[in-house]
């Protein structure tokens, strides 16, 4: 909904309207993002640190994007992208390996079109943490989402609902330091929140940030198995009534300065802010259409949507390369199935062949291989940062319990001690592999890589400073990541 501030009188078009404290601030009314969009970009501004110009070595601040393609529930790295041969059976995937456009590299058979772009992109062999509680879901999404753990970890390793204290999510620190420089969303995140069980959402907010940094949260209507669900996007918020037409919202626009100047109180209440910018900007977002072209899907070619997949995944993959072309800073595609739960998820405790071969596989391998090569085809892929991670990967012995759940023969428990991470564009490394697992994948021999590492990674891909220090809740402050970035990754 569209709401413009004015007050009675003869050259208003609707003379009913009155205003009021907060229609003066007021622009869009937006019931996923919650804020108004001037506030969003007032905010944004007015905390935001100046980008640091000086080159600190390969990568420093050629990212201007970033997709990170969350693969929630953590899925199996020997099942994908690091097969194992001459290993016992209970360690051995059911799926063949099969030869990649690296020489030597192997994939499984579930991965054919990504192995045939892994020349553009370099895979991590080597992520691997401690646990230290964080065995379990969404005690692991909170670290790689933030940089940082929790206090409040249950024995289970569950967590807490998402608190205005948490540490922010790593996309809101990105468009706080570095916002977006067209009239466009700066952080969407879709199709579904980060979730466990009744644990909904908790890495994935601006938390002590304030609300101004939360992502656009473009959660479609329809359960996790609608594949269809995209199709639906709804975005009311960015989008005129059909009785406002952009003259006469232009019209109204020009009629705020003044409607001002008889409200000298407001005035001073909004001295320290730039309301002039801030409510052209927002103003510009909605006049614009930028972002509702973005989210038009039906503006693809039938071919492009069948490559990435007619599915909730591919299409998300789809949809975050057309929020990047139309400025979009961040964007975060949560695989479209919860944590804990059967059909399409990673979380294989049971029925790891049929899920992974039939569901989840051909899914992952359709759309992020379509997104990586379609980047790269636009030219893209040179400014975007792309990385495709889970909370961890997969026990190596199948029918073990390391995390207190039960599995079947055909399952792996969770394992953040050896897994795979992709990332590519931005200076990154093509066809390369970092690092390596031992024979069984159990854990790193070579080069190890923390999932904090790997946010500072990103950091610097933004030539931002991963030390760089925030305050939070209580005025301390704290670096953005306590970790070191990886800068073996730029080439």
């Amino acid at each position: 909904m569209i709401r413009i501030p004015g007050q009675p009188g003869k050259d208003l078009c609707d003379s009913h309207i009155g205003i009021t404290r907060r229609d003066l601030l007021r622009i869009g009314g937006s019931g996923i993002l919650g804020l108004t969009l001037g506030s969003l970009f007032k905010l944004q501004a007015a905390s935001a640190k100046s980008e640091k110009s000086d080159s600190r070595g390969p990568g420093w601040g050629k990212a201007k994007h970033i997709i990170m393609c969350y693969l929630q529930g953590g899925p199996s790295h020997i099942d994908l992208w690091d097969p194992k041969e001459n290993v016992p059976d209970n360690v051995r995937s059911a799926f063949k390996s099969i030869p990649t456009k690296i020489p030597g590299v192997h994939f499984t058979e579930v991965l054919p079109k990504l192995a045939q772009v892994n020349d553009k992109f370099t895979m991590i062999r080597s992520m691997s943490y401690t646990p230290n509680g964080l065995f379990n879901h969404t005690a692991a999404i909170y670290q790689i989402m933030t940089g940082w753990t929790t206090d409040k970890v249950s024995p289970s390793g569950q967590l807490e609902p998402p608190d205005p204290r948490d540490f922010p999510n790593f996309g809101s620190q990105i468009v706080r330091l570095l916002p977006p420089k067209v009239p466009m969303l700066p952080f969407v995140m879709l199709p579904r929140p980060l979730q466990e069980s009744n644990v909904v959402n908790k890495g994935g907010t601006a938390g002590f940030l304030g609300r101004a940094y939360d992502p656009y949260y473009l959660f479609p209507e329809g359960d996790d198995m609608d594949m269809n669900k995209l199709d639906r996007i709804k975005v009311d918020d960015l989008k005129l009534p059909p009785e406002v037409f952009t003259l006469r919202l232009d019209r109204r626009a020009h009629l705020r300065e003044a409607i001002n100047s008889g409200m000298k109180e407001i005035e001073k209440a909004v001295s320290q802010y730039n309301l002039d910018e801030y409510y052209e900007r927002a103003l510009s977002l909605v006049v614009s259409g930028r972002a509702r072209q973005a989210f038009d899907l039906e503006q693809e070619k039938k071919a492009t949507r069948d490559r990435y997949g007619r599915n909730t995944f591919g299409q998300s993959c789809l949809l975050a390369r057309r929020l990047i072309e139309a400025g979009t800073r961040v964007v975060e595609v949560i695989w479209p199935k919860v944590a804990n739960s059967d059909f399409h998820s990673w979380d294989h405790h049971v029925d790891l062949t049929n899920r992974m071969k039939n569901m989840s596989g051909p899914m992952l391998d359709a759309g992020l291989s379509a997104l990586i090569a379609d980047l790269d085809e636009r030219g893209l892929l040179d400014e975007t940062l792309v990385v495709a991670i889970g909370e961890f990967g997969r026990s190596p012995q199948k029918g073990v319990s390391t995390s207190g759940n039960s599995n079947s023969a055909d399952g792996r428990d969770h394992w953040p001690y050896c897994y795979t991470a992709i990332i590519a564009g931005a200076g990154i490394k093509r066809g390369y592999v970092h690092g390596k697992s031992d024979k069984t994948g159990s854990a790193p021999t070579e080069d190890p890589v923390h999932p904090a590492e790997l946010l500072a990674t990103i950091y610097y891909a933004f030539g931002i400073d991963p030390a760089t220090i925030v305050y939070n809740h209580l005025n301390q402050p704290r670096e953005l990541v306590q970790a070191s970035p990886v800068t073996k990754l730029f080439a």
